[in-house]
């Protein structure tokens, strides 16, 4: 929980304009919300919640007066018209209804807790959910639905009404009701009159005859309450059962009994659950005049073992990620540990098994924290070593927690709702004209690509930065989505070019207007002689062909000027792939590793375009002796010859004592990717 205090500002907006992204998306969708601090997410989440909340209330209050949807918590007039509607009508879907722009979120918390050790985690996720719609709507509300409305296999049609009366022999039901209940009691009253009126209690045997009627009309009235009486004992009884024998509870009998035979019963059962809970959700939308979206926060995952890890996704990709779900899962993990885990995984037996592949199947919005800045560390080390009190000092209290973030936030986090929308509308708009060509054809890249927008340009917004021509916002956002290695591969070698300008002290300007594509022109032979060792970054990516037509298109404006301004409210694109591709080239560590300069491993992309006068200065920096350097001068030995010439041959050509050729070989010639990457695991142990 450090990170409360000590990264407030970046986090804040993070977690702003996350929820601010929920309240756009459309159900079902699966966030990834990636980070190598397991602090940094519990804090983000809390916020994410507070923030969602105050969200929903300020666009409540800015809705029309006809438009205003009911309190969460029903007063008892609200408890009689829910179970009215409940008894006696049917929601229908509605244009009206369908884009609702009231929003209420429901959050349950899913750890590893509830499913380590499971086989069956569809049922643990149908259970939890189904708990957390009892825990907010009630018992009562969930039997009555379950007995009056909830139907297997018909789904909502769309009408022009919000409700449509339930109907028996094309009469309403409330006014067959009503019939029954007030027919017999008129009758009754009318008998009563019609027989006082012919009563004579002077003699014996007319008192006799009077209480003959009498019992005769009790008779009769008795006979008159008993069809509705047995109609409504029929109605009754099913609540009953279903208020001690929740779905939940269903789920759990057929569970123990699967054990004991197979595991259909309990998978039906499951998807029955869920349907349920999709069908009663949307009831409940149309009674509420409000969207209702339940977010299910999976924490802890990468905790778990391999198998269970991908059981988990499998499960939210098939079970929740339904047509008509509305659930918005939120992994909150390391992608690192995730990544590796899923990949020793008994089950990935093809290439869309594998780490990257499953998570971009199964999730819609990849959102990664971007890292802590240097000052930010700093702070934090000097806090943990000063005090040994900071952890007492943080509001561990989620109640204080909410209070404080809403305090530092009230007036400072905002962006202008009209504003918001018509601007990514008109991004979207402009991607539809112009990137359809260089997008993937499946629906949910493109739901992704949608989501990626609202994200980015809320972060943009919030930071007060923005591209030159904002509509090329999106195809930023498809470069980063679509081709994850080769786009972290140019900001890779353009940090590396800075890192290298800083440790050789150089005063280097960065041309503004370079194009990424004259880096990644520059960097592509690098990039040739690496493959072998990247191949499972280099399938994430789609078809290199389009990607450089995409990076050559000049209309987009692919320079290192707006990469700086993307780079804030990048958060689409996975900082792990970036980690190892570091790792790979061996640079990551160079920067404050002075002392290993004079034998650091040149990087390909440079050694390649050295010229043999380059060399020799290089040679004469590393103090190598004057006959080595004219024996380079006179057979020209360039950067290229270095790289793909024969290692042996330049050692026989050199004739270098043991200990020179070790630092020549290492800094000229071991820059291979195998060597480069073992060197860099050396220099910087993870």
């Amino acid at each position: 929980m450090l990170p409360v205090l000590l990264n407030l500002l970046s986090d804040d907006i993070y977690a702003y304009a996350l929820s601010k992204t929920l309240t756009k998306v459309s159900s079902p969708a699966t966030v990834g919300l990636y980070s190598c601090c397991q602090d940094r997410l519990d804090v983000i989440l809390n916020k994410m919640e507070v923030h969602t909340n105050e969200e929903s209330t300020r666009i409540e209050q800015k809705s029309d007066k006809s438009s205003k949807p009911r309190a969460a918590k029903l007063s008892f007039t609200g408890l009689m018209s829910l179970i009215w509607k409940l008894l006696f009508y049917k929601p229908v879907w509605t244009k009206e209804n369908q884009n609702q722009h009231n929003i209420r979120f429901i959050y349950v918390n899913f750890s590893a807790w509830h499913f380590a050790g499971c086989d069956l985690l569809w049922t643990k996720m149908a259970i939890g959910l189904l708990h957390a719609m009892q825990m907010n709507f009630g018992k009562l509300a969930l039997a009555l639905f379950l007995v009056t409305q909830f139907n297997k296999e018909e789904g909502g049609k769309e009408k022009k009404k919000n409700w449509i009366p339930k109907k028996v022999c094309c009469c309403p039901w409330w006014l067959v009701i009503l019939f029954i209940i007030i027919v017999p009691i008129f009758l009754v009253v009318g008998i009563f009159v019609w027989g006082l009126t012919k009563a004579h209690v002077n003699t014996e045997e007319q008192r006799t005859d009077t209480n003959s009627e009498v019992d005769a009309l009790k008779k009769f009235f008795i006979t008159l309450l008993g069809v509705p009486a047995v109609g409504a004992l029929r109605f009754v009884l099913p609540i009953g059962k279903n208020l001690i024998f929740s779905q939940a509870t269903k789920i759990k009998k057929e569970l123990e009994n699967d054990q004991k035979r197979n595991k259909q019963g309990s998978r039906n059962q499951v998807r029955e659950g869920i349907s349920f809970l999709t069908q009663f959700i949307k009831f409940m939308e149309v009674f509420e005049r409000r969207r209702i979206r339940i977010v299910l926060k999976i924490t802890n995952l990468d905790r778990c073992s391999p198998n269970e890890i991908v059981a988990v996704l499998e499960a939210i990709d098939i079970l929740i990620s339904e047509k008509k779900s509305p659930v918005l899962s939120i992994i909150a993990l390391n992608p690192n540990v995730l990544l590796q885990k899923v990949k020793a995984a008994k089950s990935c037996f093809c290439k869309e098994d594998r780490a990257h592949a499953l998570l971009n199947r199964v999730v819609t919005l990849a959102f990664t924290v971007p890292p802590m800045s240097e000052n930010l560390k700093q702070n934090l080390f000097q806090d943990i070593t000063s005090s040994s009190e900071i952890s007492e000092e943080i509001p561990m209290d989620m109640d204080q927690l909410k209070v404080s973030i809403l305090m530092d936030n009230k007036n400072t986090l905002y962006v202008e709702e009209d504003k918001l929308e018509k601007m990514v509308k008109r991004i979207l708009s402009n991607a539809e004209k112009k990137l359809n060509k260089y997008m993937l054809d499946d629906a949910i890249s493109r739901k992704r690509m949608i989501n990626s927008v609202w994200v980015t340009w809320i972060i943009m917004k919030v930071l007060k930065k923005e591209f030159p021509a904002p509509e090329h916002t999106a195809a930023w956002v498809v470069l980063a989505n679509q081709w994850p290695c080769r786009f972290t591969w140019i900001i890779q070698c353009v940090e590396d070019e800075k890192q290298r300008a800083a440790i050789d002290q150089q005063n280097m300007s960065t041309d503004d207007s370079k194009t990424l594509w004259r880096v990644f022109s520059e960097s592509r032979e690098e990039l040739y002689v690496m493959r072998a060792h990247i191949q499972d970054l280099l399938e994430q990516d789609g078809d290199p062909e389009v990607f450089e037509a995409l990076l050559k298109d000049e209309e987009f404006e692919f320079t290192l000027k707006n990469l700086e301004i993307f780079q804030v409210a990048m958060v689409n694109l996975d900082q792990s792939i970036r980690r190892e591709l570091a790792l790979i080239r061996g640079t990551s560590g160079l920067k404050d590793s002075g002392w290993m300069r004079n034998v650091a491993p040149l990087p390909v992309t440079s050694l390649i375009k050295m010229t043999t006068e380059d060399i020799c200065k290089e040679m004469e920096r590393m103090k190598l002796e004057k006959k080595y350097i004219d024996t380079v001068k006179d057979h020209k030995i360039n950067g290229s010859a270095l790289v793909f010439g024969d290692a042996e041959d330049l050692k026989a050509l050199l004739g270098m004592t043991f200990g020179e050729w070790a630092t020549f070989k290492l800094h000229f010639c071991l820059t291979s990717p195998a060597t480069v990457k073992e060197y860099g695991a050396i220099a910087n142990p993870i």
